[in-house]
Parts: structure tokens; C-alpha cells; sequence
């Protein structure tokens, strides 16, 4: 595929009456300090007829006025806190012509490198937030976003996207977004650190805190290889039947399809069954907090949970044994967990000790852990920029084993998709057991 840059350029928030000071900073909160620090990127997919790059520019220069923190940069205070700074000096707008090569061959099922090319680079980037728009020969439109994570987690992203595209159609961005990370979260007087943190969000040895742009295969042994697995919402509600046979309160589609994809992914690597194997799930807090936080909220508000087994007993255990796993470890990440890590995370024992975030991308390979994100509760196919929503969501390529992403699908019947990243070796083992519910027959 053959790339062209057209332009790119820096695009400012437009404001209706007069400007706000280009002075002001807000604090990050403990959940932005200690996530990810590092540039996320997705794909966006439209059919054509799709609107102009200028109508797609002017809504983004509007939203702005709304979203300002995406327009500023990240700094510190006098104090040495780390802070946003509201300054307006805009986000970068790249637009980009593909001709040689059919959209069909370049936005597949699953994570190609091809995607890198349909944003803009993700390292040493001053800007917060990227956009490329790509035309295709036959008039589809692939929009490029980058968000430095922290500012944002995933739903606040969503939230922006779906925003955007209101204001691109000349609409009001509705619901206002709320402006409240540098006062919601503050630690207790005095504290009440109630769990560990230590180990868990906090490590203090991070030898490595940059993840290697490429992991290039010396041979199929080595190789990564991203799976796409796509469950019929007749599969799902086999999985649920079986893991829930016994109980009063039956698991959900979450908890069903990661427990049947931890099993299988443990099983398909061949661990040893002494072997701990364990997953680290994001936990979003808006609803488990006391009050809620309202959805509008901007900024990252997420921990995990990390259910954990030996290999053995993950494997030879029914299905209910890694479901309930799952859902008593979530169940843990509630109201006082969440405040319990406000307060450590303020407390002078992070700098004392030397304590660092293990929100870290530092490894290509995770196992015999998983790393998993659950997308189906985002409105992911709900952008429209005024030519209908798009057809396509795909997170950029990156290679890293032991990832999961389950994301609704395109379909929106209730079925699923999972990214899989696992070794190209043992994708035979996994494939065996991913559509079978019983696992003594594969396992």
C-alpha cells in the first residue's frame, strides 16, 4: 500500500463569543498519573459518500471547545505535579490519500501492520491527541486517531469520537462533558488505606518502561500473530448455560467468554500445570464508586482486578471454576477499593518508597498472564460524522502475546469478537478448543 500526505496541520478549538484563558492547568488526578503514558490508537471506517475534510476539520476545531484538554500538552506545576495546561496549541489534523490498493485489502478483520499507516506515529509526540483522515480510490474514508491515555481512558474516548461527530453535523454536543479531575478525587483526612496496593497498582522495580516499537520474528517459534474469534450470540448463551448450571444468579457474557478464553489460551500454550497463570482486567469505576461518577466525566478512572490460578486446576476445572474466579476478583475492585488507592496513591509513601505504576508496556510477551480490555459496553459503531455511522473499529497493530480485546460486533445482534495475540505455534492448540464447549474432548 502506497501512501500519500496531502497535508498536515495544527487545528485549535473555535469558541463561540470570547476566547477562555490560554493560562489555566489542570491537575491529573492519581487515576491519570498511574495509568498507561503513552500513546493509544484506533481505526474508524466509513462508506462513502462521506462529508468533506473541511466540514470533518470545522466539527473537530468546535468539539475542542468542549473536550480543551485533547488541544492542550502535558507540563508540571511549580510544585513538580503534572499537570495539562489548557493552552490551545491544538491537536494534529493529517489528511491522506491511499490509491494503489483497495480498502477491502487494508481494513481486515484483525489488526494488520497496514493500520499503521492510517494514523499518525504514536512516539515522541507533543500533541494529546492526532487525527489522519485517509480518502480510498472507491470513496472511503478511514479516520486515524491517536490519545495520549493520560489524559483520557477508553470510555472518555468514546464519549469524544461520538461528540465530534454531533458537532460535524452542525448538532450540540449533548451531554456537556464534565471538567472535574482535579477536585473529585481527593484522598480522606485522615486516609484509610484498606487493601494492598503495593505489588498490585505500585511495583518498585520497572527495569523497562518503553515497549519495543516492533517485535520482529527470528522464526515461526517466535512469531506473533493477532486471531480474530468471532462468537455467535448461540455459542455465548451455550457458554453461560454451562458455566452457570448450579447458581442463583447466572454469569454474564463477560465473564462467561473470558473465563472459555482463559481457558483455552492456558491449555493451547502448553503451560506446566504448577505453573500461576493470571489476568489483568480493567475495572472501570464510574459505577462502582459512591456516588456514581457520571458517564460525562473526563479522564481515566480504571483499576483491575487480577484473578489468578495454578494451570492445572484452570484447566482441569469446569468452566464455572474460571467464572466465578473472574467475577469474585471484579467484585473486589468496588466503592472501597477505589478510595483505598486514592489514598496510597496520595500518601508520601509512593515517593519514599521509590513506588512506580505497573501500568506499564514494557513486554512482548506476557505469558503464562493475560492482558484484556472489554469493549461491549462502548457504543463503538455509534459515530457519525453526517453521512450514516461507520462500518469498521479496529484498535492499531501492535504485537504483544497475551492480549485479549473483546469488542460487540459489527453486527449488533449480541455476538462478540475477541483479539487474540498470541504465538503463531500455538494458534493449532487454540483454534482445537475455542469453539468447543467440551473441553475434555481438547483438553
Amino acid at each position: 500500500m502506497k501512501i500519500t500526505i496531502e497535508s498536515s496541520r495544527i487545528v485549535k478549538p473555535s469558541y463561540n463569543g470570547k476566547s477562555p484563558s490560554t493560562n489555566l492547568q489542570i491537575p491529573l488526578s492519581v487515576f491519570d498519573k498511574f495509568t498507561y503514558n503513552t500513546h493509544f490508537a484506533s481505526i474508524y471506517a466509513f462508506k462513502p459518500p462521506s462529508p468533506s475534510n473541511i466540514a470533518i476539520e470545522k466539527g473537530l476545531s468546535k468539539v475542542l471547545s468542549e473536550y480543551r484538554e485533547w488541544a492542550g500538552r502535558l507540563g508540571e506545576d511549580d510544585k513538580g505535579n503534572l499537570v495539562i495546561l489548557l493552552n490551545d496549541q491544538g491537536v494534529r489534523f493529517v489528511e491522506a490519500s491511499v490509491v494503489d490498493t483497495p480498502v477491502q485489502s487494508v481494513l481486515r478483520s484483525k489488526p494488520t501492520k497496514d493500520l499503521l499507516s492510517l494514523h499518525p506515529n504514536t512516539y515522541n509526540v507533543q500533541e494529546l491527541l492526532q487525527v489522519q483522515l485517509t480518502r480510498f480510490a472507491c470513496g472511503s474514508l478511514a479516520v486515524g486517531i491517536t490519545i495520549h491515555h493520560m489524559v483520557a481512558d477508553g470510555h472518555t474516548t468514546n464519549n469524544f469520537v461520538v461528540a465530534w461527530g454531533l458537532a460535524t453535523r452542525g448538532l450540540d454536543v449533548n451531554p456537556i462533558p464534565l471538567h472535574t479531575r482535579g477536585t473529585l478525587f481527593k484522598p480522606r483526612d485522615p486516609p484509610l488505606i484498606q487493601h494492598e496496593h503495593r505489588g498490585v497498582e505500585f511495583t518498585k522495580h520497572m527495569l523497562n518502561t518503553k515497549m519495543e516499537v516492533d517485535h520482529e520474528a527470528k522464526d515461526e517459534e517466535e512469531e506473533i500473530i493477532i486471531h480474530k474469534v468471532h462468537f455467535a450470540k448461540e455459542f455465548i448463551n451455550k457458554l453461560k448455560a454451562n458455566a452457570s448450571v448450579g447458581i442463583s444468579k447466572p454469569y454474564t457474557r463477560f465473564e462467561t467468554i473470558l473465563a472459555h478464553l482463559w481457558k483455552v489460551m492456558t491449555k493451547a500454550r502448553g503451560l506446566g500445570g504448577n505453573e500461576t497463570t493470571q489476568i489483568r482486567i480493567s475495572v472501570n469505576g464510574r459505577t462502582r464508586m459512591n456516588p456514581k461518577i457520571p458517564n460525562e466525566y473526563i479522564g481515566n478512572l480504571v483499576l483491575w482486578a487480577f484473578p489468578r490460578s495454578k494451570v492445572k486446576d484452570l484447566v482441569n476445572n469446569p468452566l464455572q471454576y474460571a467464572a466465578e474466579l473472574i467475577r469474585s476478583e471484579v467484585a473486589k475492585i468496588n466503592d472501597d477499593y477505589f478510595k483505598s488507592f486514592i489514598d496510597f496513591a496520595s500518601s508520601e509513601s509512593i515517593g519514599k518508597e521509590g513506588l512506580v505504576s505497573t501500568a506499564v508496556m514494557n513486554k512482548t510477551v506476557i505469558s503464562p498472564d493475560l492482558e484484556m480490555d472489554s469493549w461491549l459496553t462502548f457504543p463503538l459503531y455509534g459515530v457519525d460524522f453526517g453521512m450514516g455511522k461507520q462500518y469498521y473499529y479496529m484498535p492499531t497493530y501492535f504485537a504483544v502475546e497475551g492480549v485479549l480485546f473483546l469488542l460487540p460486533s459489527e453486527l449488533g445482534d449480541g455476538s462478540v469478537d475477541a483479539l487474540v495475540w498470541l504465538f503463531k505455534k500455538n494458534l493449532d492448540a487454540f483454534k482445537m478448543c475455542c469453539y468447543s464447549i467440551d473441553y475434555r474432548s481438547c483438553m
